[in-house]
């Protein structure tokens, strides 16, 4: 694996956590504020800003220009620009809790958005044809992508990219990696290829149906409708290319699977598992190791289970999996699962998409179960989850299916009523539970 570099390792890092944002709870550490030396006052747009903010701004002016930025376009996308000091909280959040990956893959790849990634492939059908023509990356994996996170175009994030990277170019850790990433949206609102009200996103500055952070777009976002803008929030076309693209350039090769579940014979060793730890197929073979429905693990082309165009040689490097330990499921991934996790540095998010990938390819559950006896919730069970505490007298904001600071602590409130001790984790025992007091 090539060596990565410090700022690199931090950019995946922050993308990492935008998958994770469900199981964060923000706190309310602020960070060190950065000293600007510039004495320029803020402009009459932005009086009530601070004033650290706005020398911040005239100190990286010039290193903005030295950028590419032009004058004109950095003074006009400045002007009125506020800091938004929540983003802070956000950078030096920690986990109070690691989410469960049967939680994770519970809430992303459930019935609801099989059924809507099924209904993308056949809305875009066309264009998708034409990204795999040009690409070489299936349809489905596309579209897997879009759906985990976009939810297919329904959720861009609301934080105005200027603002909150210009936030954390001046305040807090990091500034050097944010600055990058704030200096590459002005370039993008330079070059015409989205309209600054329309450039919002996540905390971190990712934005579009896909997902893009500002310096991926500039070096892999491309113009496929044709009209001459890399546009990632308007044009479908624009957004699913480019992620094939980014999937080509990360080592995606369409004659191979992802990999597929398999079944580990009794005692099988598992002190040399693991992503990086690559053995040729046949080795697994040979340690006993077989296709979940115990089927040989090498098979010819056309009795692959997997994708129809996509076999498993016995010489393809591979790796076995265990996400939840040897008693959960265990997989055999290659080089494309690498490709997947290249654009979020998760195992469970590169699982989540491989398994949508495979489901829209009509594809089933894993055959093994998660080590739990008490499984995660579909995205409509969380829904009738939040409905059944606003029946019993809890204000949770939005019932939309997120499980944010408000519904946990709800949610621990009515299983203490119950005499369940909870830290406040949405699983099918606590839906259970309020089912039984709404009767």
């Amino acid at each position: 694996m090539r060596t990565m570099s410090i700022d690199l390792q931090f950019h995946l890092r922050v993308r990492r956590r935008l998958r994770f944002a469900i199981a964060l709870l923000a706190t309310a550490s602020a960070g060190a504020l950065a000293q600007g030396t510039a004495t320029i006052g803020a402009p009459a747009a932005a009086e009530s800003r601070p004033a650290d903010f706005a020398a911040c701004l005239a100190r990286l002016r010039p290193d903005a220009l030295a950028k590419g930025v032009s004058g004109e376009a950095f003074d006009q996308h400045t002007a009125a620009l506020a800091p938004d000091m929540a983003v802070l909280g956000f950078l030096d959040a920690q986990p109070e809790f690691v989410t469960p990956i049967w939680d994770y893959l519970a809430a992303l790849v459930d019935d609801e958005r099989v059924a809507d990634g099924r209904a993308m492939l056949a809305q875009w059908a066309e264009v998708l044809a034409k990204v795999q023509a040009e690409y070489d990356v299936d349809p489905a994996t596309v579209v897997a992508v879009w759906g985990v996170e976009s939810d297919f175009g329904r959720r861009f994030g609301k934080r105005p990219l200027l603002e909150s990277l210009s936030t954390l170019s001046c305040y807090g850790r990091r500034q050097s990696f944010f600055r990058g990433e704030f200096f590459t949206t002005l370039k993008i609102l330079q070059e015409g290829h989205v309209a600054a009200d329309k450039l919002n996103g996540s905390w971190a500055g990712a934005f579009g149906h896909t997902q893009f952070m500002p310096s991926t777009f500039m070096r892999l976002a491309v113009d496929f409708d044709g009209d001459g803008r890399r546009d990632l929030v308007d044009s479908v076309p624009d957004a699913l290319a480019s992620t094939a693209n980014f999937l080509k350039r990360a080592g995606w090769r369409s004659a191979l699977p992802w990999g597929f579940e398999v079944k580990l014979p009794a005692g099988f060793d598992a002190s040399a598992v693991g992503r990086r730890s690559k053995q040729p197929a046949s080795v697994w073979a040979s340690r006993g190791v077989k296709r979940a429905d115990g089927s040989p693990l090498v098979q010819p082309r056309e009795a692959n289970a997997g994708r129809g165009d996509a076999a498993l040689g016995a010489d393809t490097p591979s790796a076995i999996l265990l996400p939840a330990g040897p008693q959960g499921p265990a997989f055999l991934v290659t080089r494309n699962f690498d490709a997947l996790y290249s654009y979020n540095a998760a195992e469970s998010y590169a699982l989540a998409i491989a398994h949508l990938s495979d489901r829209l390819g009509g594809g089933g559950p894993f055959a093994a179960a998660w080590p739990t006896d008490d499984p995660g919730l579909s995205r409509a069970e969380r829904r009738e989850l939040q409905t059944l505490l606003v029946k019993l007298g809890h204000d949770i904001g939005e019932i939309e299916g997120a499980i944010g600071a408000r519904t946990r602590e709800a949610l621990k409130a009515e299983l203490a009523k119950l005499g369940i001790e909870s830290d406040g984790r949405a699983g099918k025992k606590a839906l259970l539970a309020l089912r039984s007091a709404v009767r």
